[in-house]
């Protein structure tokens, strides 16, 4: 007999498979000799009080034997090398998902990827951090796997109804992510782990047949009467410029592809603005987060933490007909340099799989609608896209020019205070003090210090001299929108190019950019 049970048990048990055995049978009238396995299929914690339990739901065999694997199966990938092919732009998560989508399905993919692979990737990543040198096409946003490689891994979705996030999760696992992704409420991978997994992704594409082409920028795009006929790209190693045919183009750029969205525009192909968010980043000792979510003195936090994770949270508050609120919440990380271009400052966040930095950040950002950025009309469709440049360079110049980031002590940033000095900091290369108040768009910057008021209120002691804010968080989502068909999935004007994943504006984070990439790649099969 196999029985699924949920229950609740305090840290101390849910780390003990035994104690989590005795539980089960105690609590539901199970002799313990009876039971031959307890698989833990969720796992989340509830620190709504002092009294921190876990939520629990796990598979109990019941003298039956269970088979290894019971319910896991790897997927199988077909030969497709001499197969009709679709051209991918872009190795995020939403292009080498409908890379893999479009090999189960019998189609050969070309993945056209303007950065680098992941080994050659942490070249750059080191460069923009210690020599504070961006390189355009190799960044913490554009490379093999995308932002989401070296930007923490969360795989957090709310985007269930577009489609099966557990296949997502299982496809990680098959490429070597830990089976703990399938039990977490909050599944997280790591940014020390997910290089390995998307390099074992594209090893597969390949070995099936499939390819996948580094340092190729797309710089065109071949169409006549209203149907795509394949890409015009340029080599970043010996500078040559070809074409490559393919029926059908996937465009998952990511949402920092801005080339490709003034491309796009140039060439008269419909854009839309799409409303996103921008703000700071704000960062905060974790043990002061530890102690205000676990309830407990900062002294206890270590004994607390024996048995739980590096605390998070999650805040929104509505001001002044606006919605602020926390992003990509970063326990026990560290703040990235995310520039796409010399001359910008752009902040993100990441975690290592174990979440053990001394430091907790997250973004805390503003809506931008158009409303909001009137300046920017005449740019069109791509005024959030400027707008956003524009906030971003302007961090640059108060930095010195160079990826040192503009910082206000939290308090200081409320009462519009210069802060004397800056505490340190997990961002690398490194802070200056700068009134922040004076450097955000007003809209953004008042909503932000009303925001930290009730946010200090709710958490009681997030609202601290102790915490930082670095400047600035701009790169939320895609501020621009590439429209498709509903049915089709292709632009309304240009028969076989499929828009896809964030950059396009249809998804927001690694599982739902590959839920959407599975989705665009059946569609872009049948064409």
């Amino acid at each position: 007999m196999i029985k699924e049970i949920s229950l609740v048990v305090s840290p101390a048990v849910a780390a003990d498979k035994n104690q989590i055995k005795a539980s089960v049978c105690s609590n539901f009238g199970i002799l313990e000799n009876e039971v031959t396995e307890v698989e833990i299929l969720k796992r989340s914690v509830d620190a709504r009080s002092r009294n921190i339990k876990i939520n629990l739901k796990v598979r109990v065999f019941v003298n039956e034997i269970p088979t290894k694997d019971h319910d896991f199966k790897f997927k199988q990938y077909k030969k497709v090398s001499s197969n009709k092919t679709v051209i991918i732009v872009g190795a995020g998560p939403a292009g080498l998902f409908a890379a893999l989508k479009l090999i189960e399905l019998g189609v050969k993919p070309i993945v056209i990827e303007r950065g680098k692979d992941v080994r050659e990737r942490r070249r750059d990543l080191a460069a923009i951090n210690k020599e504070q040198v961006v390189n355009p096409n190799s960044n913490y946003c554009f490379g093999e796997g995308g932002a989401g490689t070296y930007s923490d891994g969360k795989l957090y979705t709310r985007s269930t109804k577009r489609g099966d996030v557990f296949e997502v999760l299982k496809t990680f696992v098959q490429f070597g992510a830990s089976r703990e992704i399938l039990v977490e409420a909050h599944p997280h991978i790591g940014t020390n782990k997910l290089p390995k997994i998307i390099t074992a992704m594209r090893e597969q594409i390949q070995e099936a047949g499939g390819e996948v082409l580094f340092n190729l920028k797309v710089i065109d795009l071949l169409a006549s009467d209203k149907k795509l006929s394949g890409v015009v790209v340029e080599d970043l190693i010996s500078s040559n410029i070809y074409e490559l045919a393919a029926n059908s183009v996937i465009l998952a750029t990511g949402h920092s592809a801005r080339d490709i969205f003034t491309l796009l525009h140039k060439k008269s192909i419909l854009l839309e603005f799409k409303p996103f968010a921008l703000g700071v980043r704000v960062e905060h000792p974790q043990s002061l987060i530890d102690s205000i979510q676990y309830h407990c003195a900062i002294k206890e936090v270590e004994e607390q933490r024996k048995y739980l994770p590096a605390a998070s949270y999650s805040l929104v508050e509505q001001v002044d007909g606006k919605g602020v609120y926390s992003f990509c919440m970063c326990p026990g990380g560290i703040i990235a340099p995310c520039a796409t271009s010399p001359g910008e400052v752009v902040t993100n966040g990441w975690s290592p799989s174990k979440r053990n930095n001394p430091f907790a950040n997250s973004g805390l950002v503003v809506s931008v609608e158009e409303k909001d950025i009137p300046a920017f009309k005449n740019y069109g469709p791509l005024m959030g896209m400027y707008f956003q440049q524009s906030v971003e360079q302007q961090m640059c110049k108060a930095g010195g020019n160079t990826q040192v980031a503009p910082a206000q002590r939290l308090v200081d940033f409320v009462n519009n205070k210069l802060s004397a000095d800056i505490p340190q900091t997990s961002y690398q290369p490194g802070v200056v003090s700068a009134e922040l108040h004076q450097l955000l768009p007003k809209f953004v910057s008042t909503r932000l210090q009303k925001a930290l008021k009730e946010f200090g209120k709710k958490m009681r002691g997030y609202y601290s001299n102790e915490a930082v804010l670095v400047a600035t968080e701009s790169r939320t989502s895609s501020p621009v929108r590439i429209p498709r068909d509903k049915e089709t999935f292709q632009h309304p004007q240009l028969k076989g190019l499929f828009p896809c994943g964030e950059g396009a504006g249809y998804a927001g984070g690694i599982i739902s950019a590959a839920i959407d990439g599975e989705r665009v790649a059946e569609a872009a099969a049948n064409i």
